[in-house]
C-alpha cells in the first residue's frame, strides 16, 4: 500500500517490450528485487536492481490501463516505495491499482499555485467528489470541484517542484486511481 506522497522524480532509462528501466536515487535505499514500487501511481514489482536504478516488468493489462506505454527514455516519473507499517500516513490509501487514465485539459496559475483541470470517463468520475481524494500519477491530491466530465485540483509549489508535475502540459495523459473506500461503499450499498 502507498500513501500518494511522491518520494522522488525518477528518469526513464529505457523501455522495451515488457520491461521498463528507471534511474533513481532516493527510493533505492532499502529497495530490493521483488519489492513493490509505485511508478506514476502504478504498483509494479522490482525485477532488477543496481546502484543507479531498477527495472520492472510491465504486462499488457498494465499498459492498457495506464500511461506507462507512452513513456520514452528521458521522461520523468513519480516514484514512491510502499508505506511501512510504523510510518506516518501522509496522503490517503493508495493501492497502485490504476482505475483509468485522464487528460490534462488546462493549467492555470492561481497565485503561487496551479489550478489543473482533468477530464476523465464516467467510470472514474462517478467516484470523484468535491474535497475528496484522488491519485494523479501517484500523487494524493484533493479535488477542488468536479462535474460529470472532469475535476479540478490545486497544486501547491512544493508539490509542483517535487513531482513530475513541473513538466505537465495540456493534453498529457495521467494515471488516475479513485479512493478505494468509495468502491467498497458502493458495492456494499447495492447488495441485497
Amino acid at each position: 500500500m502507498f500513501t500518494g506522497i511522491v518520494e522522488e522524480v525518477g528518469t526513464v532509462q529505457s523501455t522495451s517490450t515488457g520491461r521498463l528501466s528507471i534511474g533513481a536515487s532516493t527510493v533505492m535505499d532499502d529497495l530490493s528485487v521483488s519489492d513493490s514500487i509505485s511508478i506514476n501511481g502504478t504498483c509494479l514489482t522490482v525485477t532488477v536492481r543496481d546502484d543507479n536504478g531498477f527495472s520492472v516488468d510491465v504486462v499488457p493489462e498494465t499498459l492498457r490501463r495506464t500511461n506507462l506505454s507512452d513513456l520514452t527514455a528521458g521522461d520523468s516519473v513519480n516514484l514512491e516505495r510502499p508505506m511501512k507499517a510504523d510510518d506516518r500516513f501522509g496522503g490517503h490509501i493508495v493501492q497502485g491499482h490504476v482505475d483509468g487514465t485522464g487528460a490534462i485539459e488546462s493549467i492555470e496559475p492561481e497565485g503561487e499555485a496551479l489550478l489543473v483541470r482533468f477530464t476523465a470517463n464516467d467510470a472514474v468520475m462517478r467516484y470523484v467528489v468535491e474535497k475528496g481524494f484522488i491519485t494523479v500519477d501517484g500523487a494524493s491530491l484533493t479535488v477542488v470541484n468536479c462535474d460529470d466530465f472532469g475535476f479540478l485540483v490545486s497544486i501547491i509549489p512544493y508539490t509542483r517542484d517535487n513531482t513530475k508535475f513541473a513538466t505537465w502540459k495540456p493534453g498529457d495523459t495521467v494515471n488516475l486511481e479513485i479512493d478505494v473506500i468509495a468502491k467498497y461503499v458502493e458495492k456494499l450499498s447495492t447488495r441485497s
